[in-house]
């Protein structure tokens, strides 16, 4: 017998990627179990599914960066003493991504890459310990949203939440609707997402001194790079990137913020005409400013 959950939850995580640098990502989870029934007459519950699977996708994945521990590029450095983890990550044209952050602000993969098919096996490996003894197998979905119009892919960090998206660097898969009286405009959607693909979006008050930082890594040209940093509820976060992969704006990177920023960006490309932009954070939802 087979139980299905499509849907279940929306990861929004942030990976390492050789080629792209830091991605921001969202995926759909569907889960399949199989199994015989068991005294209530059922494989499990759907209550418990959906609470207890998701919790631990929540715990594993969602809001974490997502480190391809077998890739030669990446070195990790775990400092036991104040738990927390140094991660030096070197893309293959050089471009050197490092990070200091809380233990649990990573999810280390054993593969030389992030995608579906290595994030699946090891959420696959972290669910399975935790099913009934009726469920002899569960088997993942991993999707993205089908988006027919232009998107991008963002990272960011709130250290204001008190919640998981404090974390550095934790990402999205955003569509971006740009309406000039009413009407979409193709144009300037393709232009954010082009503007935005694979983007960090930093406040300007998070960024630091590259002397004053933490990290022990080096790069070879500081001036070419961009060193973040703040405090908050669950540690110290610091990160490392290069200025090519960032946009820093003056406010925090809220969706709503990030609303109101492009809306200001817009209306320098497109004067005329009443401007309203739909900004998404990940799948469904978002913010919508006019002006």
């Amino acid at each position: 017998m087979q139980l299905f959950v499509n849907d279940l939850t929306v990861m929004d995580f942030s990976y390492l990627c050789p080629k792209r640098g830091m991605v921001g990502e969202s995926w759909i989870v569907d889960v399949v179990l199989d199994g015989e029934l068991n005294e209530e007459s059922m494989v499990q519950d759907f209550g418990h599914v959906k609470k207890n699977l998701k919790r631990l996708i929540d715990e594993y994945v969602d809001h974490k960066l997502l480190v391809p521990a077998e890739y030669s590029g990446a070195e990790v450095l775990h400092d036991e003493q104040s738990d927390q983890v140094e991660v030096r990550f070197t893309c293959t044209d050089d471009r050197k991504i490092m990070l200091h952050c809380p233990a649990e602000a990573y999810a280390f993969v054993y593969s030389d890459i992030i995608d579906m098919d290595s994030v699946g096996v090891y959420l696959k490996e972290v669910l399975a310990t935790h099913l009934p003894e009726n469920v002899e197998n569960i088997t993942l979905n991993l999707r993205a949203e089908v988006i027919d119009v232009p998107f991008y892919h963002y990272t960011h960090g709130l250290k204001k939440h008190d919640g998981n998206c404090q974390r550095i660097a934790h990402g999205h898969r955003s569509r971006i609707d740009i309406l000039i009286d009413g009407k979409a405009c193709l144009e300037s959607q393709q232009y954010w997402a082009s503007r935005w693909e694979d983007i960090y979006i930093a406040t300007l008050e998070d960024e630091i001194r590259y002397e004053d930082r933490q990290l022990k890594g080096e790069v070879t040209v500081p001036s070419d790079y961009y060193c973040f940093a703040y405090e908050s509820s669950q540690g110290y976060f610091e990160l490392v990137l290069p200025k090519s992969d960032c946009e820093v704006i003056e406010t925090d990177s809220t969706v709503e913020c990030l609303a109101q920023y492009l809306l200001l960006e817009q209306k320098k490309r497109t004067p005329e005409g009443l401007c309203q932009v739909i900004a998404y954070e990940g799948v469904g939802k978002g913010a919508t400013v006019k002006g």
